[in-house]
């Protein structure tokens, strides 16, 4: 009831934060005042005591999530994560953690920092820290782990049923943009791009004059999992291996003067070294640039699976008391005219779901030699790999944490001397579907949904009984298709199962290494850099 009460004024207080308000001026001169007379009413008549912030921050988040994810309303301490993300240093334990309920869940310690140090390991769950019991807290308990360098932090945390407790000891964590580089036996350089922080290009350059030193005389550039960063990183990096005044991206927007067109500045490392970039699924926003523009400037040759699609540009608005609003101005377009963006969040479909435009409907644009590529969000591969795509339960197994909670599973059960040769056999993969089912793991399909609406039509129109013969047999037939999804799409649920456990023995560092000798994205690369004419033919 909140919700529907604050919504409509409230977006209109931020609209006045923006460029919207063009010639309406009087239209949210009247919304301003039912808000403030309303909202006044509001705290002074409710039947129970109202808190005016919680009653904000509900109007706000249920105004920005009718838009799309990436518009969002930042408070001091948002503000503050995100100069940390750009500026690739903060003061912490050193482990990626995610906040579930009434617990913290460590998903990654990296090596050699505090929480390493400490013993804690991926699958730990955070219970108390100091004297704060987490399910207790009513805030953001992880920002309980911050603090100054130096300073110490009791921790109890359960791991396999069982309470331990340890001392963290905070220190400066540096965030490396490219945390993995390495020379290959066939002379191929492969350098491991994981964001786009403000140390994206240099470190980049770093890797690749150390390879090259070293001999390297072909690169693959692995962007998978990249999620993106700063607009300024993403031309930076593309203009290593692109001459200067290239055109990179263009944004485009009903906003005039966010129509901007941008171009590599600087004199690039090397544009004549053979090139692939891996992408994947996970790979958005930045990396997509970087990925398009070499596709389209026929600089590389892009292997993997259709990236992410996060084609909407973002910027924050300073707000008040230390606040931002961060909000979509545009969207992000190759340099032959592609859209990167996937999802519609302004023509949604009949359950309000952001639509993804249909394969029939994708328009062809030409490379600067005159290649066929074509849109339809995120970056198609020249080369598309089965062990890089991510099928709709492979989604959902990532999303449900089934993934995840089997690396742990597997860990404490599974010793492993080495495992540099280690391999996910199928009798682990049919342990794994067993875990699946008894974690009551379920996903929906689209045919699924279909048929739902399908069924809720025909109960209107008093049609169910006539058909339910029918949708009985059909949700049968589905459901067994489904189980058979498990091991249709095994291939690249094992790539993932893997990642997960190698990650569990010798942290990130250890997958990069085993990629080198396992990866089968790395070894396509290989195969089609070591082949001139292949390579050559691709990007003709």
């Amino acid at each position: 009831m909140k919700k529907k009460v604050l919504y409509p004024a409230i977006a209109i207080v931020f609209l006045m934060t923006t460029v919207s308000f063009k010639s309406d001026f009087f239209e949210i001169a009247k919304q301003i005042e039912i808000f403030t007379t309303m909202f006044k009413e509001l705290n002074m008549n409710y039947v129970d005591e109202t808190n005016p912030a919680e009653l904000m921050d509900t109007a706000i988040k249920a105004m920005l999530n009718d838009l799309d994810p990436y518009t969002k309303y930042w408070n001091e301490q948002d503000v503050e994560a995100s100069k940390i993300r750009n500026a690739g240093e903060y003061t912490g334990i050193g482990a990626s953690v995610k906040t579930v309920k009434d617990k913290i869940i460590i998903v990654e310690p990296y090596k050699d920092y505090p929480a390493d140090k400490a013993g804690l390991k991926a699958g730990d769950e955070i219970i108390q820290i100091g004297d704060v019991i987490v399910a207790d807290f009513k805030e953001d308990a992880g920002e309980l782990l911050k603090g100054a360098s130096g300073t110490k932090v009791d921790i109890k945390y359960k791991r396999q049923n069982e309470v331990k407790s340890t001392v963290l000891n905070r220190r400066e964590i540096e965030v490396k943009a490219v945390p993995f580089s390495t020379l290959l036996d066939d002379n191929t350089g492969y350098i491991v791009l994981s964001k786009f922080n403000n140390k994206a290009s240099s470190e980049t350059i770093a890797a690749l004059n150390d390879l090259k030193a070293k001999g390297a005389d072909k690169i693959i550039l692995d962007l998978r999992g990249n999620p993106g960063g700063l607009l300024s990183e993403a031309i930076n990096v593309t203009n290593i291996f692109v001459p200067k005044g290239e055109l990179i991206t263009t944004t485009k927007s009903i906003v005039k003067k966010y129509n901007k067109e941008y171009f590599t500045k600087k004199q690039p490392a090397d544009i004549t070294i053979p090139l692939v970039v891996l992408v994947n699924g996970r790979s958005a926003s930045a990396s997509e640039i970087v990925a398009g523009s070499i596709q389209d400037l026929d600089r590389g040759v892009v292997i993997g699976a259709r990236s992410f699609g996060k084609g909407l540009v973002q910027r924050p608005k300073k707000l008040t008391y230390g606040t931002q609003l961060k909000i979509t101005i545009s969207r992000y377009y190759t340099p032959s005219g592609r859209c990167i963006q996937a999802l519609d969040y302004w023509n949604r479909d009949e359950n309000n779901k952001a639509v993804r435009i249909d394969k029939k409907d994708f328009k062809a644009f030409k490379t600067k030699s005159g290649r066929t590529v074509y849109d339809g969000g995120g970056i198609l591969p020249d080369i598309e790999m089965e062990t890089s795509k991510y099928s709709n339960i492979t989604t959902s197994l990532l999303r449900s944490n089934a993934i995840f909670d089997y690396g742990t599973k597997f860990y404490y059960a599974n010793q492993q001397k080495d495992i540099s040769n280690f391999k996910f056999t199928d009798k682990n993969y049919e342990d794994f579907k067993t875990f699946v089912k008894q974690s009551n793991f379920s996903y929906e399909t689209p045919t699924e949904k279909s048929l739902k609406k399908s069924l809720e039509i025909a109960k209107k129109d008093k049609l169910d009984q006539d058909i339910s013969k029918e949708y009985t047999a059909l949700v049968a037939a589905i459901k067994t298709s489904k189980e058979k999804g498990l091991e249709t799409h095994k291939k690249e649920i094992i790539n993932l199962l893997t990642d997960e456990i190698i990650k569990r023995y010798v942290y990130r560092e250890g997958l990069y290494k085993y990629y080198v000798t396992h990866n089968p994205e790395i070894a396509k690369s290989q195969e089609i850099l070591s082949n001139k004419s292949k390579y050559q033919g691709i990007l003709k």
